[in-house]
């Protein structure tokens, strides 16, 4: 394990020894592998989403139970019961909320006046101003190139123009699996990077072996960014059943549909009040038509179905295009302390050019 090499905006706001996140992934992202960003220096973020609130809480438990770092969770901020896993938070002691999409106002000052710091993730230019002037006190973005929903604005473009739109920080995501990548994005003034396919990919994530070597035989086209599974634009590993969704009509995908949703209701605990309150915040937070907001319960199982119980037939795997790029399957102190190690070296040696 390195010492710090690396001291950023990122660094000195969250107290992590590295300018290293681990993005919030779905069924992903659980008590091992934020423990292992954790004891590895760098910010592991638990997945919330894919957890009921009595779950997310023996997560957090066991989080702490396995490292003393900082680590964070990721909440969704339309989710019905938002404001009490904030309390959760609070009463934890947990140091970073992270949202998906912004959090209201008012849940952003009540994490602040206890001390949690508050980063959500942001797609455009205007909604980290927005959240900026409500407090937040950084920002992640991501770019086209990362996994799950996405945008169609790569990194390279994306960054550059949240950085000049707001002054805290900003931490850069999306096409991000190495030193270089490090180096470049605190060359254009990032604090940080945020990491999900390279972290997936690691010894200390639960996802099942034979899923991961799936993963690795994929090249830089093996993805696709698809709205079929969702209703959102949503980037995977391009797999038969993806390639079989794409190519099926909306009424031959109905009943597949609602058959997820009814797996997705039981195992969420979730009652069909709570689903259409869910449902109403989605379209009006997201704008998501009747049929995106359908489609929306899709996802959690068909998710499920490939990273936990890995079955390719039957589930998608959400995946950056940094997949065809990488052939190990490191843990995460060996991921991070070569990742900090190449950056260092990769800055020391550009700073030869300064005349």
């Amino acid at each position: 394990m390195i010492e710090q090499q690396l001291r950023t905006a990122l660094t000195d706001l969250v107290g992590v020894r590295h300018p290293v996140v681990q993005t919030g992934m779905g069924w992903v992202a659980g008590p091992r592998l934020v423990s292992g960003t954790a004891n590895a220096g760098g910010l592991g973020i638990l997945a919330s989403a894919t957890m009921t609130y009595e779950e997310l809480e023996k997560a957090i438990i066991e989080v702490k139970g396995r490292t003393d770092q900082p680590f964070g969770v990721n909440l969704r901020a339309d989710a019905g019961d938002a404001s009490d896993r904030c309390d959760l938070l609070i009463k934890h002691g947990v140091k970073v909320a992270s949202f998906a999409l912004a959090p209201k106002q008012d849940l952003i000052k009540k994490l602040k006046d206890h001390g949690i710091v508050v980063m959500p993730s942001v797609g455009l230019p205007r909604h980290a101003e927005k959240v900026a002037s409500w407090g937040a006190d950084a920002v992640m973005i991501q770019g086209g190139e990362g996994g799950g929903h996405t945008g169609s604005v790569p990194t390279t473009l994306l960054l550059p123009s949240v950085l000049d739109a707001v002054d805290i920080p900003v931490v850069a995501a999306g096409g991000f699996f190495d030193g270089r990548g490090l180096a470049a994005a605190l060359g254009y003034g990032a604090a940080g990077i945020g990491m999900g396919t390279r972290f997936l990919l690691t010894a200390d994530s639960a996802v099942p072996q034979a899923v991961k070597e799936l993963y690795l035989s994929h090249d830089v086209n093996g993805t696709v960014v698809t709205a079929k599974v969702d209703g959102m634009p949503h980037r995977m590993l391009r797999t038969p059943l993806v390639e079989e969704i794409e190519e099926t009509s909306a009424v031959k995908r109905l009943a597949p549909t609602m058959r997820r949703t009814l797996e997705f209701k039981r195992t969420s605990g979730m009652s069909w009040l709570e689903l259409a309150k869910d449902g109403r915040s989605m379209k009006k937070t997201q704008g998501r038509t009747l049929a995106q907001m359908t489609l929306a319960a899709n996802t959690p199982t068909m998710l499920k179905a490939g990273l936990v119980d890995g079955d390719t037939s039957a589930g998608v795997l959400a995946s950056g295009q940094v997949v065809g790029v990488l052939d190990d399957l490191p843990t995460c102190e060996a991921l991070i302390d070569r990742v900090v190690t190449e950056a260092a070296a990769s800055l020391r040696r550009t700073a030869g050019f300064l005349a």
